[in-house]
């Protein structure tokens, strides 16, 4: 009898059970992120691509890119963009964006040193096993130099606020994922892993301790999520 899949990974993320979730969310994945989001996504997507600065001629790794919506927008740069995921239902579903894509995982990526003059990893980096892996081998296929973004959720600066957003995660989020999901089960997921991630000082510590240089992050939304952004020293 064949193995039934998960229908949500384990807050350990094992790596075949968080990209077998991810392949169940693949079909409507970018609208559901759209309506949980009341249309932010969009707005993160454009700071992301502010704060990482591509230009023209400039090879940039999008990781966890899932269906690519974030590398087309990399793209508008002019910037040779590639989306990088383990997740090969994301990478199916989003072919028709006309991306360089390839089956990558952050804690063994498979680039040579030195390759990209920019890397980044949006709503990705909280469901890698290994963290500090992954941050090492993002540093380690970035030219001497060159940049990395990451763009994560975080913690609200306002407390009233923060209440609400919590109530609304643990909450309202997944009823909504039962509208519009393809996988409704990976939604209590994300909420539970964005509960127990690091804040924007911690994560800005951690991004430092694996080797990124004058790291300093921006607040979206008040806090909701963040943009950190480092650099690779020669």
């Amino acid at each position: 009898m064949a193995k039934t899949q998960p229908n949500r990974a384990s807050l350990d993320k094992q790596p075949r059970e968080v990209a077998s979730m991810f392949d169940g969310v693949a079909r409507r994945y970018d609208l559901t992120n759209t309506v949980i989001s009341a249309g932010q996504d969009r707005y993160w997507r454009w700071a992301t691509r502010r704060a990482l600065l591509p230009r023209p001629g400039e090879r940039v790794l999008d990781l966890a890119a899932g269906t690519g919506v974030s590398t087309r927008e990399l793209r508008k740069s002019g910037a040779w963009c590639l989306a990088a995921d383990f997740s090969r239902g994301m990478l199916a579903a989003g072919r028709f964006r006309a991306v360089p894509m390839v089956a990558a995982d952050a804690m063994a990526l498979p680039f040579g040193d030195n390759s990209f003059d920019a890397v980044t990893i949006s709503f990705g980096l909280r469901n890698v096993a290994d963290v500090d892996l992954a941050l090492r081998e993002m540093l380690r296929v970035t030219k001497p130099g060159g940049r990395l973004v990451v763009c994560e959720f975080s913690a609200p600066v306002r407390q009233p606020f923060r209440t609400i957003y919590l109530e609304y995660l643990m909450k309202a989020l997944p009823t909504v994922a039962r509208l519009v999901s393809s996988n409704p089960d990976a939604y209590a997921y994300l909420a539970e892993s964005i509960t127990q991630w690091p804040d924007q000082r911690n994560l800005a510590r951690r991004i430092s301790a694996n080797g990124w240089s004058t790291v300093r992050w921006r607040n979206l939304t008040g806090g909701v999520v963040a943009v950190h952004r480092a650099y690779k020293l020669g």
